[in-house]
């Protein structure tokens, strides 16, 4: 039986398709193997494009926030030239009050705030004549102040809405694993052993003994060393924070020293592809429309994170018989 079906049936997978699954009420037929399989491969690569996108959802939000801490370094900047300007406006307002030229509006000259006085710049037109100089630096001062406001502002409301894009993704996520063990609980154990079909899969620990002259196998061993850590979503390690697919393929390629993409579909995009038939060790497979990643070991075995409620494992590599693959891309 197809090798990522035997994943599943080892231990349920969580992600997939949307795909209403009810039980059958009454007399209704049983669904057979051949249905479940067919369902599962669904919710399988529907489940590991989703989750890619959870990352690149969350890859935006840490970028956002790394721009609001900048806007908000610009902000105190522009923020204490306008409060220093503003008091030497008013100083002068003052004093044109004083002697008659300026009626009482000079109050929101000390204390208007950036778009208040921008609103209200014809009172600075009496002042203009004599401080030409000071009035023009000043509303140059008000519109960059009332600017970078207006972008924290659509920063912060940026933040708020990729957060909530990722709960509503991470909501999707958790009903399609539900739905996936609604499908396997339809079968007998049995039927569950059958559809697993008896290939090979490992997430017992295991301690690399291969090389680690070149940056390939110190890729390698990085990915043994994490045999047996959770799948999580989002996750880039370490072992107790757990991996998804691409998080583990990153990690690996980054413990020697390699910087690639964080994302499955990057990763297919922008790495060199090469010949299935002659992938070597460190080497990237690429599953499922690029929805999913795993890193070859040598030895027709390859170590991935595979799916919620799974942990890394290490799957016998099929080539061009394995199920779902694109291809291979080499760091």
């Amino acid at each position: 039986m197809k090798q990522r079906i035997a994943v599943v049936a080892a231990a349920v997978l969580g992600a997939g398709l949307l795909v209403a699954v009810t039980a059958s009420a009454g007399a209704a037929p049983a669904p057979t193997i051949g249905q479940v399989e067919k369902k599962i491969r669904q919710l399988q690569i529907q489940g590991d494009q989703l989750g890619q996108q959870y990352d690149q959802v969350q890859q935006q939000l840490a970028s956002t926030r790394q721009r609001l801490v900048l806007v908000r370094k610009q902000l105190s900047i522009e923020d204490g030239q306008f409060a220093r300007l503003q008091t030497q406006i008013g100083s002068i307002a003052v004093t044109e009050y004083e002697d008659g030229n300026l009626n009482s509006s000079l109050a929101l000259l000390t204390s208007g705030t950036p778009q208040e006085i921008l609103n209200r710049s014809s009172i600075l037109a009496q002042l203009a004549e004599s401080n030409n100089a000071e009035i023009s630096q000043f509303l140059a001062a008000a519109r960059q102040l009332a600017s970078t406001q207006e972008v924290a502002s659509r920063t912060l409301a940026g933040i708020e809405e990729l957060k909530a894009s990722l709960a509503k993704r991470r909501e999707t996520l958790n009903r399609m694993l539900n739905q996936q063990n609604s499908l396997l609980a339809e079968l007998s154990p049995a039927e569950q052993t059958q559809l697993g079909g008896g290939t090979e899969t490992g997430t017992t620990p295991i301690k690399y003994k291969g090389p680690t002259s070149t940056q390939a196998d110190k890729a390698v061993q990085y990915a043994y060393d994490q045999v047996g850590c959770p799948y999580v979503y989002g996750g880039t390690g370490p072992c107790a924070d757990g991996f998804d697919c691409s998080g583990l393929t990153m990690m690996s390629w980054a413990a020697a020293g390699v910087s690639i993409p964080r994302t499955s579909y990057e990763q297919w995009d922008d790495l060199t592809h090469v010949n299935l038939d002659d992938v070597e060790p460190g080497d990237i497979l690429v599953f499922f429309d690029a929805g999913h990643v795993a890193l070859y070991v040598g030895d027709n075995k390859f170590i991935q994170a595979p799916q919620p409620g799974q942990d890394v494992q290490v799957v016998e590599f099929q080539g061009w018989n394995t199920p779902g693959i694109d291809g291979a891309v080499r760091p």
